[in-house]
């Protein structure tokens, strides 16, 4: 079975895009725990793909079938952090089933197991089991994979261990082989669909004159903001004008708002002095152990409770004080971030194994030629001289420095004997003395000026740590969880609510436009506990009960809620007043420059300070941008639509209002050939379809997802 890995890993390349959950979906095993977390009645509808309901034990079933791929994949069940991705993958799956594949289906695609043995061992073999049964050479092995088929065709061993692994393997490749069928039946699809893509000569002329034509042009600009807000008036019919023009902008999924109060969950000083206490307790029994790992695995919370370091990696506190260490000695507790620590030094000793510490100034040479090498050691040992003379160090390396150290001002850090190229290592490894080098050294690098800031050391320490977190105590949590009961208790409705946080100097944080599939919540992480809440129990006015997140204790209120479809005019109304305000203010512009005649020097002198003509002498259509005036695709527009020394009218553009003087346009020669171009375009479009395609067949299947109910 040592292809299995191979295989393993190529599994999850074979199908791409929408059907690519069939392979790489992991999903969690107790994902619901001993069943959902709730079920409102009698309910077991997790949801509707195309037309079909699908069933809680539906989706579970999905979820079981995942399952395995993952534990065989990482040989554990996966945990919390997989959790969201892993429950998305499993319902893209049922996706893939209820709404992609009836579409094959429609079309009569589908693959033959004929097909599928000619990918495999056929005339056309697929790429990747080509890679996946290569030999040492790189070149496919036919006679390996057949190998490895036959394998499956004699009786399974009964041996335990020999049957798991042959069970494994068979499992693995039944799923190859299916999943290879699904990506070719993907393929075959989307190429119904995409090979139907044309893109035309006289497109792709268009396209070469948008990247190669030049326009000369002047421009008159004047940004909005040249009216104050004060100038002008808004009235809400201008806002139901823009609103209802605009509408398609504001479509949403339904969503949910809420306002929350947090309790941190925090370590008190008193919890802070009780750990410490702890610890000098165990800093007295430290003294006396004679089994000092296993005393510290078993009394510390640390990753490292025993183990062996060098002056490089020896935690700071101790390379503090490396002079006076021996063995024996207890150190601590010492507090160390979010923890205190009580270091015990096992052993003191001398390894072949040596650490140093240097800074270097690299100078490389243009060319290995001796005179190339003069050059270079030349300017080094003029650098060095500089440095002997009492210029600074880091202030030449980072000014000569040639290699990736310069910006550090040469430092290397601590490295191990043997990590550096043999003529670097020997004269860092054998000065006697910290400071600079007497004489460059080279390499196969360069010359290089160094400074050796500490000498080297083959003393290794071996250290038992124990380590305790400083963690909020049960007292400590229960009197957070009480004030959180205490403020939620009560309580009614969102004013009442907003009122009791600023009465008791507690903030109200507002999280708006929530989806049914949201995991965090603004500053609070992973909340998931409260959307479920939000989406299944709440309405507008209601108050949580208290919930317990990792570092903190939250009470909610539900604050309003936008219904799948448009948002309301009221809900965007202070969202567009910007846009119409600018609308307004580009009408009084208009009237004012409308009014004026001459030069564009002339208008925009007659309009004020905040008027400007620019410039650009090489304006290509496919810019949409101005300079000083940013995206505006309107202005670019306008002056390639105008003839050679015509002005345009006053116009609205992005950021203000503009009027386009087109000086000369320059337009690009004809080609022979606009195959690149054509190319290009193509390539563009069959980019945008193949997403477009998956994403067209879920809007059309119409899916709900009522997960949120559940879980």
């Amino acid at each position: 079975m040592a292809l299995i890995g191979t295989l393993r890993n190529k599994m999850t390349k074979w199908v791409v895009g929408f059907v690519a959950v069939a392979i790489a979906a992991f999903v969690l095993n107790d994902l619901f725990g001993n069943g959902p977390r709730s079920i409102i009645g009698n309910e077991n509808t997790v949801g509707k793909i195309a037309g079909s309901t699908v069933t809680l034990e539906e989706y579970q079933a999905a979820i079981q079938e995942r399952e395995n791929n993952y534990i065989l994949n990482f040989g554990r069940q996966p945990g919390e952090r997989e959790r969201p991705l892993l429950q998305q993958q499993a319902w893209d799956l049922l996706i893939a089933q209820k709404a992609i594949k009836p579409e094959y289906e429609k079309l009569g695609v589908k693959v033959t197991t004929e097909e599928i043995w000619d990918m495999i061992q056929g005339k056309n073999v697929d790429e990747n089991v080509k890679s996946s049964f290569a030999d040492s050479a790189g070149n496919f092995d036919r006679s390996k994979l057949l190998q490895y088929i036959n394998q499956f065709n004699i009786p399974a061993p009964l041996d335990p261990n020999a049957l798991a692994q042959f069970q494994e393997g068979k499992y693995r490749w039944t799923t190859f082989q299916r999943d290879l069928g699904m990506g070719r039946e993907r393929i075959k699809y989307e190429n119904l669909l995409v090979k139907t893509n044309y893109v035309t000569e006289a497109e792709a002329e268009r396209d070469y004159h948008a990247q190669n034509d030049v326009a000369e042009v002047k421009y008159l600009y004047v940004p909005f903001y040249a009216i104050s807000d004060s100038a002008i008036t808004v009235s809400d019919s201008d806002l139901k004008t823009y609103y209802n023009r605009t509408q398609q902008k504001y479509k949403v999924a339904q969503t949910r708002n809420l306002s929350y109060v947090s309790f941190p969950i925090e370590a008190s000083a008193a919890d802070s002095a009780k750990i410490r206490e702890d610890l000098q307790k165990i800093a007295t029994d430290f003294k006396t152990v004679t089994e000092d790992s296993v005393f510290a695995v078993t009394q510390s919370e640390g990753q490292t409770p025993y183990s062996k370091y060098y002056i490089s990696t020896l935690p700071v506190f101790l390379s503090n004080q490396k002079e006076t260490l021996i063995s024996g000695q207890v150190i601590g507790p010492v507090l160390e971030g979010s923890s205190y620590k009580v270091y015990k030094i096992v052993n003191l000793g001398q390894d072949t194994v040596g650490n140093a510490k240097a800074s270097h100034i690299l100078i490389r040479w243009d060319d290995a030629s001796e005179a190339g090498k003069k050059i270079a050691k030349e300017k080094a040992t003029k650098i060095l001289a500089e440095i002997k003379a009492g210029a600074s160090f880091a202030v030449k390396a980072r000014e000569h420095g040639t290699d990736g150290t310069s910006s550090q001002g040469g430092d290397l850090g601590y490295f191990q004997t043997g990590r550096m190229v043999k003529q670097f290592d020997q004269a860092v490894f054998s000065a006697k003395k910290t400071g600079l080098l007497n004489d460059v050294v080279e390499t196969e690098f360069g010359y290089h000026i160094i400074e050796v800031t500490s000498l080297a050391d083959y003393t290794s320490y071996t250290v038992a740590t124990v380590e305790l977190t400083i963690a909020p105590s049960d007292d400590t949590q229960n009197e957070a969880y009480l004030k959180a009961q205490t403020f939620g208790s009560d309580l009614s409705g969102v004013d009442e609510f907003k009122e009791k946080a600023k009465k008791e100097n507690l903030a109200a944080v507002d999280a708006n436009d929530l989806g049914t599939g949201e995991r965090r919540i603004a500053n609070l992480g992973e909340a998931r506990q409260i959307v479920t809440w939000l989406f299944r129990d709440a309405k507008v006015g209601k108050v949580s009960d208290v919930f317990d997140l990792d570092n903190s204790y939250v009470v909610a209120v539900m604050t309003g809620e936008i219904e799948e479809g448009f948002k309301s005019f009221d809900k965007v109304k202070e969202e567009i007043t910007p846009a119409v305000k600018n609308e307004l203010k580009g009408k009084k512009i208009l009237e004012k420059l409308n009014a004026q005649k001459g030069t564009l020097e002339e208008i925009a002198a007659s309009f004020g300070a905040d008027a400007t003509v620019n410039s650009s002498s090489d304006l290509k259509f496919n810019s949409n941008t101005l300079p000083s005036v940013g995206l505006d695709p309107i202005g670019v527009g306008k002056a390639f639509s105008l003839e050679n020394g015509k002005r345009s009218a006053p116009f609205a553009g992005e950021n203000g209002v503009l009027i386009v003087e087109l000086q000369n346009k320059t337009t690009a020669p004809a080609v022979g050939d606009y195959a690149m171009f054509k190319n290009q375009l193509l390539q563009a479009l069959v980019g945008k379809s193949g997403f477009g395609i998956a994403e067209a067949i879920k809007e059309g299947a119409d899916i709900k997802d009522n997960r949120y109910k559940f879980f």
